[in-house]
């Protein structure tokens, strides 16, 4: 009886047990399905549509910017192009003109030393000129021309060969200033002058062909120079018989008198 008691007991206090074991094992199940429903359901349903939308609004803005930053990279682009075309265009733009310029100071560097040889040849010339005239003579400069005056006397002719065997010729009077020095330096005395009208009558040139600018032939009373027509043909700067005159007279070219030459610079 008592064995069937205790066995009773036991039994029933192990059914006891194994029930209150099922149930904590189903109280933890059921725990468990809750907190996963609860983590994986709930936060997922709630979270995922938030994660999705950053994203999507990420990939639009950098959808967005990128064909900005490429545009602003072309404009840039664009920018230093032509920023660098204008540099290079001024910079060939001076060089031009400075090329230019240095081929124009070569040309007048060249020509100034053309010029420069030109003179020295000249001097060298003329030089060697002065010292065959001044052999024989002294020569009187002013200006820039040397004068000889004769101390011998000869035709219009021959005094003009003596001059041009000398690389002169007989002086030519080209304004009053020259007529007042001729006139200061021969005193009273007579001397050939380069100017002749045996050509033509009444036409009166220099010996190098060019005509008359500028006449001082002499005058006095009813006595006005030239007047000895086809017999006088040349021309003297006075003449000591007659002093009242004063200025050229025109006498026979055979006649013999003093003469002037005359050497341009």
């Amino acid at each position: 009886m008592s064995d069937d008691i205790y066995n009773n007991v036991t039994k029933t206090g192990s059914e006891r047990m194994n029930r209150e074991r099922v149930e904590m094992t189903v109280d933890i199940y059921e725990s468990a399905d809750c907190v996963g429903d609860h983590d994986f359901r709930t936060e997922s349903n709630t979270q995922q549509p938030l994660q999705n939308t950053g994203s999507d609004s990420v990939k639009t803005r950098c959808s967005r910017a990128a064909p900005v930053c490429l545009v602003l990279l072309c404009f840039f682009l664009l920018i230093a192009v032509i920023v660098l075309s204008v540099f290079i265009y001024t910079n060939n733009t001076n060089y031009t003109k400075e090329r230019r310029q240095l081929i124009t100071n070569i040309t007048n560097l060249t020509g100034a030393k053309d010029e420069l040889t030109n003179l020295l040849k000249e001097r060298d010339q003329l030089i060697k000129q002065l010292q065959i005239c001044c052999k024989e003579a002294v020569w009187f400069y002013y200006q820039s021309s040397f004068y000889y005056l004769s101390n011998e006397t000869k035709s219009w002719t021959e005094s003009r060969r003596y001059c041009r065997d000398r690389g002169a010729d007989l002086i030519i009077i080209n304004n009053k200033q020259e007529q007042d020095f001729i006139m200061n330096i021969t005193g009273n005395n007579e001397f050939w002058i380069g100017v002749t009208d045996s050509e033509k009558e009444g036409i009166w040139k220099w010996v190098d062909g060019s005509k008359l600018t500028s006449r001082f032939w002499a005058s006095y009373g009813s006595i006005t120079e030239p007047n000895g027509e086809t017999k006088e043909n040349c021309a003297v700067t006075h003449l000591k018989k007659h002093p009242e005159l004063k200025g050229w007279l025109d006498i026979t070219c055979n006649s013999a008198h003093q003469w002037i030459c005359e050497k341009n610079i």
